[in-house]
C-alpha cells in the first residue's frame, strides 16, 4: 500500500477486468455527480492505493491474477477500512458468506439494477464518512492523552477508576493538594467538562484500567 499525503475527494473505485463494465458504471455514476476511478485488476488498484482515499470500492469477485476476495483479505490485513461492494456474474452462497463475513457491505449479482447499485454506494459512502469521523475523534483523544505527563497519566488512570483524591495521594505518595492540581490539569488537557466525560474519553481511547507505574513525576 503506497503511502501518500494527498487527500482525494470521495469516489467509487471500480475494479473489473471487463472494460465495458467499468465504462458503463463509470458513465452512470459520473452523470449523477459521483466521481469514479477504474482499474482492470486488483494489482493495479493496490499499486495506486493511497491511505487517505475515501468513498468505496466496487469490486468484481472474480478477477485474473489476484481475485477480488483475495484483495478484500489483503485490505483487511493492512487495516484499510474502505467499504467494499462486491459484484459478480458467477457468485455462489459460499462466496457470498465469505465476503460478507469478511466485512463486505453488499454483494450484487450482474446484471444488477441501477437502483441497487446507487443504494449500495450511498450506504457505503455514509459508512466511510462515519468511520472517518470516528477515527478523527479517536486521534484527537489520543493526542490529548499524549500531552499528559507520566504523573498526570497515573492520576487520570486512578480518577477514572473511581478512586478518591486521598486514595490516589496515598498510592502515589503525594499530598491531596498535589493530586487536585494534577487532576485539574488532566481535565484541562483532556478538554473534559466532567468526570463522566473524562471516563468516556478514556474508554474510547482504550486507556488502560490498570494504573501506570508510580515512578516518574
Amino acid at each position: 500500500m503506497n503511502p501518500s499525503s494527498s487527500a482525494p475527494r470521495e469516489m467509487v473505485y471500480i475494479v473489473d477486468d471487463d472494460p465495458s463494465i467499468c465504462e458503463g458504471i463509470g458513465n452512470l455514476l459520473e452523470a449523477m455527480g459521483i466521481a469514479t476511478c477504474s482499474f482492470a485488476s486488483a494489482e493495479a488498484f493496490q499499486a495506486a492505493w493511497e491511505p487517505d482515499n475515501r468513498g468505496c470500492l466496487l469490486l468484481d469477485a472474480r478477477l485474473p491474477g489476484m481475485s477480488g476476495v483475495e484483495l478484500q483479505e489483503r485490505l483487511e490485513k493492512y487495516g484499510v477500512g474502505l467499504p467494499v461492494i462486491f459484484m459478480t456474474a458467477h457468485g455462489d452462497m459460499a462466496m457470498v458468506r465469505k465476503v460478507l463475513k469478511g466485512g463486505a457491505l453488499e454483494f450484487l449479482v450482474k446484471p444488477f439494477q441501477q437502483d441497487e447499485l446507487i443504494h449500495a454506494i450511498q450506504q457505503a459512502f455514509e459508512q466511510d464518512r462515519k468511520r472517518r469521523a470516528e477515527q478523527a475523534a479517536l486521534t484527537s483523544i489520543q493526542q490529548r492523552i499524549d500531552r499528559l505527563s507520566e504523573r498526570e497519566l497515573q492520576v487520570m488512570a486512578r480518577v477514572t477508576a473511581g478512586k478518591l483524591n486521598k486514595q490516589i495521594a496515598a498510592e502515589l505518595g503525594v499530598s491531596e493538594i498535589t493530586v487536585k492540581l494534577h487532576r485539574r490539569k488532566v481535565m484541562e488537557r483532556m478538554e473534559a467538562a466532567s468526570l463522566a466525560e473524562l471516563v468516556k474519553l478514556c474508554e474510547k481511547a482504550g486507556f488502560p484500567n490498570k494504573p501506570p507505574a508510580t515512578d516518574g513525576k
